[in-house]
């Protein structure tokens, strides 16, 4: 039986933090499910075929890893690719007590399915998409924070963004 794990998020856009996890679960699991999770409730910058797309071109080398998405309950999508585990990623402490009531709730809604954590590396502990678009937006450096096809994927969108002003 192949150990299935999801690996879920927004994403917008992938970071090198991101991709650190993925690439670390893509070891561990048979095979690795990037869920491009759509949730209407954010107004992301990328949408849902261009955060697919950037992940897929990031993740080409690894064999392993399939980039999907859901716009559902992240339990219901995990079931229906047959997935025994959830990865999350950990930045720092703060985000352990918010994951933490999500995976009560997964396991309230499925208890088969395990979640597991996994700490990012250090270097990457401050990173997350939202400071990586603000800082982009005005023109900062956020080489080696982000794969560079997203890197230069940013500057076109924040380009095109700056010419409809």
């Amino acid at each position: 039986m192949d150990k299935i794990a999801v690996v879920p998020g927004s994403f917008d856009p992938i970071t090198n933090g991101h991709l650190d996890i993925i690439k670390r679960a893509a070891d561990i699991f048979d095979v690795v499910y990037v869920a491009v999770m759509n949730n209407s409730s954010k107004r992301p910058l990328f949408d849902v075929n261009e955060r697919m797309a950037l992940i897929a071109k990031v993740t080409e080398n690894m064999p392993n890893v399939k980039v999907d998405s859901s716009s559902g309950l992240l339990i219901n999508y995990a079931k229906s690719k047959n997935a025994n585990a959830v990865v999350r990623g950990l930045r720092a402490v703060s985000d352990f007590e918010y994951e933490m009531q999500i995976t009560a709730m997964n396991r309230f809604l499925d208890e088969h399915i395990e979640t597991f954590f996994i700490m990012t590396q250090n270097k990457y502990s401050f990173l997350s998409s939202s400071i990586v678009k603000e800082v982009s937006q005005y023109g900062g450096n956020i080489h080696g924070l982000v794969p560079d096809i997203v890197e230069e994927a940013l500057k076109e969108k924040f380009k095109e963004k700056s010419n409809q002003k």
